[in-house]
């Protein structure tokens, strides 16, 4: 909420600085985001009269002006605006003077050859408006060459505070004085709302179905009310709030709702159908056709279920606590008008405005909670002021009222502030306790309303307080805790001594945090960028866990995997020009089954495209699927894993022919592969792009195994490689060929690596020609021929009987 410290100081008095006002507040608990101070803007902008305005005589869209602006000879100014004319009391920037807002610092000039002392500033130019079609013009005759701030508001210094979600108090002008009252010890004055007469204050002409949706609701009829502009005063206030005046009636609910926290609204009377007859009820779902409502902001609105409505004649005139209607709303034309003033359930309102996708000032504080004790006051101020700048007559109130009492006693004791706020340092620099005055003292601040009570428990003798909570902290202050954590706020969380447990531990990793660790490092080292994306998406995919009370339909379910926000980051990064994306996210999955929801980590990436993109050489070929998996290799072999390569294509967005699933120790890893044509192609991405996703738990218990290298000691006697090359059927995987070999060549075989294949001319139809060299050796002795060929002689065997291979040497 932005707050006017001008505004402020009319309801309390204090003498700080802005800065140290922000200060005090954010340490209470009230983050101060920025300081507006609007006296720089127009430092130097004085009052002036033009004496004269005369046609440039070389441009013909300039003036010549002639302007007073109290010295003793007239400045003369060049200025392009066409409503500058002769006895026009305007803002006059003179020469030194730097306007922040359109970064300009004032000089002497000349303009198409004229002299140039000044200029003569529009609002936009002060930073009052973000267009201005010409220059300010004054009401009256101010005082020449008197300071404009003081007549243009910004003679003020605006906060933006932001306040948390429990102290719905604090988005209002009062709310937020009883706070500096309290910080600074200044006397606080609240506006006076003084009781109107009105000639029938009991009608019945409202009614409320849920008494809980909405506990009261005051309708005030005001008759003979004359729509014109807000007066000055009005509109700068709702200017410095960040707010646009609209019209006096609508400024008035405007202002009351800055001032008191109580959203109000007005309808047009003579609107309202079936004369006067105002019900508050939920949508009609009984109806075949649903129900709909135009509002304010011009949205043809179809009404859900959980929409609390505001009829008349029950036709539906606005959203309860969220927006009115356009059909109701106050015009030029209005002249007898409706005055809501009511309170309306928290949740009811919350989902009401989620339901439509609106988010108003209104529904941000009844989310909130709305002072229930303030409603007839807030009423009132708003019901005197409308008269003071509308005129009219009240003739008619109809108050209805189901709520509940809202007075809250709670007991807090001395000994159990003390034990949780701890020691405070005084002066002379030795800590004690918190005394039982400065409790008192404190909370009095705040208007809790405190009787002590001595009583005697196990540990001695100790101070207990009966403490009753003021009526518009009643949603906030619930238990004693609440009532300590209030004095430790405004007493100062900065006054209380640093103690430290006196044996400590010294932090550490976990093994999982360490090998997580790893992991990122080791697909950093290929060259892959790491990257984060929501958990939330859109409810398009099966087996999706959703969302009860989503902030949006786009994120109302929970993702089943990662490789799809990769692909579409990669999407996104090629359609900005950036070449495509290399990169990889650690990140939780979520899916649901007959078993009920679930949840994983997994480790997904993303990788090729052409690297020649952005690139000053262009030397380079596209990544093949081989040289993709060599990227992944190279991760596992720092990993210290070792990882098997299975045919693949059970995922539709990767190519059946060139996708494998990954496995460690016959535990499924993973899978990797290139994306499928038919989804680059929608997609718009280019052929080379691999991906790949891996369940992190498994990766991790492999790791863990791992996690204590154990030293092998080079053997020193040479190695004896022999090549093996066949014929086998396409259907054959090397990774069975692999695993068959080396679990026949036994302990003296060290080693199998596919070096050659080839498909073409003399290789029979349905094979390929493969060839492996295979490794000998044995650490305590050199292999001799009668060593290694019985074992060779297997292997061959065995590749004939088992794959049905060819040998061909």
């Amino acid at each position: 909420m932005r707050i006017s410290l001008n505004w402020l100081r009319e309801l309390v008095s204090f003498d700080l600085p802005a800065e140290d006002l922000a200060d005090k507040l954010t340490m209470a608990g009230f983050e101060v985001e920025a300081i507006e101070d609007r006296r720089t803007w127009a430092d130097g902008v004085v009052v002036g009269r033009i004496l004269s305005a005369d046609r440039h005589p070389n441009a013909d869209k300039l003036q010549v002006c002639s302007v007073d602006v109290g010295r003793e000879a007239p400045l003369s100014i060049v200025c392009g605006a066409a409503n500058a004319r002769t006895d026009l009391y305007v803002p006059v920037a003179t020469v030194g003077t730097y306007l922040p807002n359109v970064d300009l610092k004032l000089r002497p000039t000349k303009l198409r050859g004229v002299k140039s002392e000044g200029m003569i500033c529009s609002l936009a130019e002060l930073g009052l408006e973000k267009e201005s079609s010409g220059i300010y013009e004054f009401e009256g005759q101010p005082t020449l060459g008197a300071d404009v701030r003081p007549l243009l508001a910004l003679d003020d210094v605006i906060l933006d505070v932001t306040s948390t979600a429990n102290r719905a108090d604090a988005l209002s002008m009062v709310g937020i004085a009883r706070e500096v009252a309290a910080l600074t010890g200044g006397k606080l004055t609240l506006p006076d709302a003084p009781m109107l007469k009105v000639e029938n204050p009991k009608a019945k002409w409202v009614s409320i179905a849920d008494r809980k949706a909405c506990p009261a609701y005051i309708g005030t009829l005001i008759r003979s009310v004359t729509v014109r502009p807000s007066p000055l005063w009005l509109q700068r206030r709702l200017h410095a709030a960040g707010m646009r005046p609209i019209n006096n009636i609508v400024d008035v609910t405007n202002y009351i709702l800055l001032e008191w926290g109580q959203p109000l609204h007005a309808f047009d009377a003579d609107t309202l159908k079936d004369g006067i007859d105002i019900g508050v009820r939920f949508t009609n779902t009984q109806g075949k056709q649903k129900e709909k409502l135009k509002t304010l902001d011009d949205r043809e609105c179809e009404l859900q279920p959980h929409n609390l409505l505001i009829t008349s004649g029950d036709v539906p005139i606005a959203i309860a606590g969220v927006m009115g209607g356009k059909d109701t709303e106050v015009s030029q034309r209005t002249t007898n008008i409706v005055l809501e003033a009511a309170l309306f359930d928290q949740a009811v309102v919350r989902r009401s405005a989620r339901a439509q996708g609106l988010r108003t000032e209104a529904s941000a504080r009844y989310e909130r909670g709305v002072n229930q004790s303030g409603l007839e006051i807030a009423c009132a101020r708003a019901v005197k002021t409308i008269l003071d700048v509308a005129g009219g007559q009240v003739v008619e109130q109809c108050p209805v009222d189901y709520r509940s009492p809202t007075i809250r006693k709670i007991e807090l004791r001395l000994s159990r502030a003390q034990q949780v706020l701890g020691t405070i340092a005084t002066d002379s620099d030795e800590e004690q306790d918190l005394s039982a005055e400065t409790v008192e003292t404190t909370l009095r601040s705040l208007s809790f309303e405190l009787t002590p009570n001595s009583t005697t428990n196990q540990e001695g003798d100790d101070t207990i307080w009966s403490v009753t909570v003021p009526p518009y902290r009643y949603a906030d202050v619930e238990r004693e805790i609440d009532l300590i954590e209030e004095i430790a706020r405004i007493y100062g969380y900065d006054k209380f001594c640093e103690t430290l447990p006196s044996r400590t531990e010294l932090g550490y990793l976990s093994v999982d945090q360490v090998l997580i660790r790893q992991i990122r490092e080791s697909f950093r080292g290929v060259g892959l960028t790491e990257v984060m994306h929501n958990s939330l998406c859109s409810p398009n995919a099966s087996r999706q866990v959703t969302i009860n009370n989503p902030v949006a339909v786009e994120y109302s379910a929970l993702r089943v995997d990662l490789m799809s926000g990769l692909i579409d980051a990669c999407v996104y990064n090629l359609s900005q020009g950036n070449g495509c994306l290399n990169a990889f996210e650690i990140g939780r999955v979520f899916w649901s089954d007959e078993a009920g929801t679930d949840e994983a980590d997994r480790i997904a990436g993303i990788l090729g495209g052409d690297p020649t993109v952005g690139a000053w050489q262009h030397n380079s070929s596209p990544m093949d699927w081989y040289a993709a998996k060599g990227v992944l290799e190279t991760v596992f072999h720092r990993l210290g894993v070792n990882v098997e390569y299975q045919p693949d294509h059970k995922d539709p967005r990767l190519h059946p022919g060139r996708t494998a699933s990954l496995w460690i120790a016959g535990q499924g890893l993973g899978t990797f592969g290139q994306l499928h044509p038919q989804l680059r192609s929608q997609l718009d991405l280019p052929d080379e792009v691999y991906a790949f996703e891996l369940d992190l738990y498994v990766l991790l218990e492999a790791m863990d195994r791992l996690a204590v290298p154990v030293f092998q000691p080079f053997s020193s006697f040479p190695k004896s490689d022999r090549d093996l090359a066949f014929f086998a059927a396409t259907k054959v995987s090397v990774a069975d060929l692999q695993k068959a070999i080396a679990r026949a060549g036994g302990e003296l075989l060290e080693s199998v690596q596919l070096f050659d294949r080839y498909v073409g001319d003399g290789v029979p139809a349905g094979q390929r020609s493969l060839a492996f060299r295979l490794t000998y050796r044995k650490s305590d002795r050199t292999l001799t021929e009668d060593d290694i060929n019985p074992v060779h002689q297997k292997i061959r065997d065995m590749l004939e009987e088992k794959f049905q291979v060819s040998l061909r040497s």
